[in-house]
């Protein structure tokens, strides 16, 4: 008689997390963080042909670390989201609270209900039509965490937040928002960037319609080169 094999809930949801958590550890970190113009969002991406930083509607950028192929797809199915939101009722109607909720169950089903559970960790990032900030944290499980002022997925990011609790001051500028962002980066690898290494986009407050703005290599290099 062959018996079945059999492991518990606890140790089958404790593997799915240890995986996953280990999944993620091994993508390079993303910081977000507000500052006066708007919301800064800066990853360390060795590659110059795969983005961690995109758009998904006027006013909301999203932010995936872990693996690329899975945030990529979950990237894609927010854009559909908020699309067919935006075109069945109205483009105000559709925001970063709505879009995390979504996100949320769709990587919680996944992890509660698959064998293998997603290895990533994703962030949306919103400026509202008020001026206020909108920053979530969609971890592995589908837990959504609604942060203030900065928010770091991927890698070390208990280091990261350390740094950005201590120095972090609500009046920075561009300079000193990026400054303080691949300082935390830095930490968190326990080496320098270089900028060649950076991308960097802001939800910028003074556009009015598509406010995500991705910046070149040429202005990080000199917004670095300047601090």
């Amino acid at each position: 008689m062959v018996i079945p094999y059999y492991v518990s809930p606890e140790q089958m949801v404790q593997d799915k997390a240890e995986y996953a958590r280990k999944g993620i550890a091994k993508g390079k970190s993303i910081v977000s963080l507000q500052f006066d113009q708007g919301v800064l969002l800066v990853a360390e991406n060795p590659s110059s042909s795969l983005n961690k930083i995109s758009e998904i509607y006027d006013n909301i950028a999203f932010a995936g670390a872990g693996k690329y192929s899975e945030y990529e797809n979950l990237r894609k199915a927010g854009i559909r989201h908020a699309d067919l939101k935006g075109y069945a009722y109205g483009r105000e109607d559709v925001n970063a609270r709505s879009l995390a909720n979504a996100y949320s169950q769709l990587i919680g089903d996944i992890f509660s209900h698959e064998i293998k559970p997603l290895e990533v960790e994703i962030l949306v990032s919103e400026i509202r039509t008020d001026g206020q900030v909108g920053l979530y944290r969609i971890s592995f499980d589908g837990s959504i965490g609604d942060e203030e002022r900065f928010a770091a997925i991927g890698g070390q990011v208990e280091e990261i937040n350390n740094l950005l609790a201590k120095q972090y001051r609500p009046d920075l500028d561009l300079k000193g928002a990026l400054a303080l962002a691949v300082a935390a980066l830095a930490t968190a690898g326990k080496q320098a960037i270089p900028a060649k290494q950076l991308e960097v986009a802001l939800l910028d407050s003074n556009y009015t319609g598509r406010r995500f703005r991705r910046l070149s290599q040429q202005e990080v290099s000199e917004l670095v080169q300047e601090r």
